[in-house]
């Protein structure tokens, strides 16, 4: 059966993770952003953001689109794409050009740019994001849209995040499986960051901590620009793994435990209350553990994973910047205490993001765990016809070979 196009003014955003798979369409008029579809699954056959099983990603993705499409009334060919596997990896790269005193044009830019994409050195790796963080004329720094202005030399410091091309293009594979193209990639903590930030936190500093089921992604804000961005493989289902093991049960209780119990604090009252576990292995015995030998299991794995984010911050010289504001998203944020222990061990002001901008998000899809989803449709809205209106194409690299490689699954089967 033939796809309806869909009306002017319609996007759509898809976020593939570990734990979930979700699928937002919206329509957008004068700016605004308003939800009218909605499909999101429990996700199968996802590693740490990396597919390991094609046709069980494809089909999960499948379903996802069509709830929202039956939800929204319309069909869609291309969404905008979270990702967070491959290791994305940060750096930024100053480009100084020659003006010899002429006015900075469109060609200018894109060839300030396009030398800042080409700094970034990717080799085999493919640019995720090429995000220009500010301009520069004979030293007068900060300058946003250089265009029209008279110099002897334009400099640009470009922030190029770049991953590994295999774990992208299978998921892009998964995607055109499902007879759809790929729009646009954004690395999924930078769309967190787009949704849950108000505009002073992007300006005075401010760091994003996307908490999923296979992997906790970091964004850097500062002057109103993402400047730095990584991913660490440590998420909620490595909590549901040591729950499992710790008390021998099996993964599907694991996670109702960790979804009804799970707490990283111990209360006054935690030894006397008592949980009946189903054993794995057993023929339906049970036993019983106490919530606090629960919050037991679970605080170790987020010390761990803060610990990381800590020292991983503090290598690329952006751990200060948690301390002015510390926004935690994702599913896994929601245990009870997290942002608690988050704040100590970086040492910050923390609290929990949801997405912000966004109409239309039921109240089961308003929270943070849909944080990632909501900024994709303010990234397409927004940021990429920001760029546009700039002539600078954000991320040509996800949209060019990445969305090729989608597209001719797409037609070819």
């Amino acid at each position: 059966m033939a796809r309806a196009r869909p009306r002017q003014g319609t996007i759509a955003a898809l976020d593939v993770g570990t734990g979930k798979t979700c699928c937002l369409i919206a329509h957008t008029e004068g700016g605004a952003i308003a939800v009218t579809g909605i499909g999101h699954t429990l996700s199968r056959g996802m590693r740490a953001g990396a597919v390991i099983d094609m046709p069980a990603v494809a089909s999960v993705i499948t379903g996802a689109v069509q709830a929202a499409e039956e939800m929204a009334g319309e069909s869609i060919e291309a969404v905008h794409l979270a990702v967070s596997a491959g290791q994305p990896a940060s750096r930024r790269v100053e480009v100084v050009l020659p003006l010899n005193g002429h006015a900075v044009g469109d060609a200018e830019v894109r060839r300030a740019i396009a030398a800042g994409r080409a700094g970034g050195e990717p080799g085999e790796r493919e640019i995720v994001h090429a995000i220009p963080l500010g301009f520069a004329i004979d030293g007068n720094r900060r300058i946003r849209d250089p265009r029209g202005m008279y110099g002897e030399r334009l400099a640009v410091t470009v922030h190029v995040v770049t991953a590994e091309p295999g774990p992208l293009r299978n998921l892009a594979a998964c995607i055109g499986r499902g007879h759809l193209d790929i729009a646009t990639s954004v690395l999924a903590p930078y769309a967190a960051g787009l949704a849950t930030l108000v505009e002073d936190e992007k300006e005075l500093g401010a760091v994003v901590l996307d908490m999923g089921a296979g992997t906790t992604g970091i964004a850097v804000f500062a002057e109103g620009e993402a400047v730095h961005a990584d991913v660490i493989p440590l998420g909620g289902a490595h909590v549901t793994h040591d729950i499992a093991c710790g008390l021998t049960t099996s993964i599907e209780k694991a996670e109702r435990l960790k979804a009804l119990y799970g707490s990283v604090v111990a209360g006054p009252t935690a030894e006397r209350e008592t949980i009946d576990i189903e054993r794995v292995g057993e023929g339906g015995e049970t036993m019983t553990a106490s919530r606090a030998e629960l919050a037991a299991i679970v605080r170790p794995r987020l010390e761990e994973t803060f610990e990381l984010v800590r020292d991983r911050l503090a290598a690329a010289g952006f751990l200060a910047v948690a301390g002015r504001r510390l926004v935690l998203t994702g599913g896994a944020s929601q245990l009870h205490g997290a942002a608690e222990l988050a704040g100590r061990i970086l040492d910050a002001r923390v609290r929990l993001g949801r997405p912000l901008g966004v109409e239309g998000l039921a109240a089961a899809t308003a929270g943070p765990a849909f944080a990632a989803a909501a900024g994709l449709l303010i990234h397409a809205v927004t940021t990429a016809a920001d760029a546009v209106g700039r002539g600078i194409e954000l991320n040509p690299g996800t949209a060019g070979r990445f969305g090729r490689l989608g597209r001719w699954f797409r037609e070819s089967l």
